[in-house]
């Protein structure tokens, strides 16, 4: 059985940790503070639409105190949380065919791990979830949609039949994983739709209900969408669908009560993901000269 690693056991690693021991495998988290403790004394308290209630007892401890090696170690940390911690876990845990799944909201984030552990083969992923931490030890995942899309970059080959081990242990597990042909158009792809979730729930302090119905959230959803594109274009990034017709299809798909992480950490006054998912974007949109109306627009309100 393989030895498998999540690191950061929030809302998007709570649930692959918690499907995946669901399904029977030995699965390690990396946690702190009163969250790891509770996952210590009670088990990963996993609350699913999908799966159901279960208190799972699952190993837990803190980057520094894990001493094992891992097969698969899936990345699950906020786009500011990848620091010199992250690196020094990667390291520790990481074997001669270890493989590094990173699943984050931010662009380009197997390029930068791979930068921090060169001698390390990083993947690169990104995944579709309504999850967070809804108590200590606890997380909730909401609604009927668990995508993970994953796999090799272009620069970093991997054979496949290990990439298609991985797939068929999380489709096992529950998980929709899709192995995709070309993971940076897919991360971009993901990237532009959480941007614009969570830029226009967070601008407008809305759930996504308002996004699944006419009106001014959902326009400037679509303008958000519509100018991710535009970037997208001049990257040389070619969709298979249309892009806002993509990203209204994924959004009707959400619980209509729920939120993205950034803007549940903007309303608590916690730090959040807003310079990857809104800053970053317009960033990159002002390198090839985008007119970007609607982000700028998002931007007077956090600038």
């Amino acid at each position: 059985m393989k030895n498998i690693l999540i690191v950061g056991t929030g809302g998007v690693g709570g649930s692959i940790a918690g499907f995946l021991a669901l399904d029977g495998h030995n699965v390690t988290c990396i946690a702190r503070g009163e969250h790891l403790k509770s996952i210590l004394d009670n088990g990963l308290h996993l609350k699913s639409d999908l799966k159901g209630e279960h208190f799972l007892n699952v190993k837990a401890c803190t980057a520094e105190e894990y001493n094992d090696k891992a097969d698969i170690i899936f990345v699950c940390v906020k786009g500011y949380s990848l620091d010199d911690s992250i690196k020094s876990v990667i390291e520790k845990a990481a074997k001669e065919d270890t493989l590094v799944v990173p699943i984050l909201n931010v662009y380009g984030t197997g390029t930068k791990i791979s930068n921090m552990v060169p001698e390390v083969t990083v993947l690169d992923g990104c995944i579709y979830i309504v999850g967070f931490v809804s108590g200590k030890g606890e997380i909730t995942q909401m609604g009927k949609i668990f995508r993970l899309v994953f796999g090799a970059r272009k620069e970093a080959p991997v054979e496949m039949s290990r990439l298609e081990e991985i797939q068929s242990m999380l489709v096992h597990a529950g998980i929709k994983a899709d192995l995709s042909d070309n993971i940076n158009r897919d991360t971009f792809v993901k990237w532009a739709f959480i941007s614009a979730m969570a830029c226009t729930g967070a601008y407008h302090e809305v759930t996504m209900g308002a996004l699944q119905h006419e009106g001014e959230e959902r326009d400037t959803f679509i303008g958000l969408s519509r100018e991710s594109a535009q970037i997208a274009e001049k990257c040389g990034i070619i969709f298979k669908e249309d892009p806002i017709k993509y990203n209204l299809m994924v959004i009707g798909k959400l619980d209509p009560e729920s939120t993205a992480s950034m803007q549940k950490d903007i309303a608590k006054g916690h730090q959040s993901e807003i310079k990857g998912l809104l800053f970053d974007m317009i960033e990159l949109g002002e390198k090839y000269d985008i007119d970007m109306p609607t982000y700028r627009k998002v931007l007077k309100k956090f600038s």
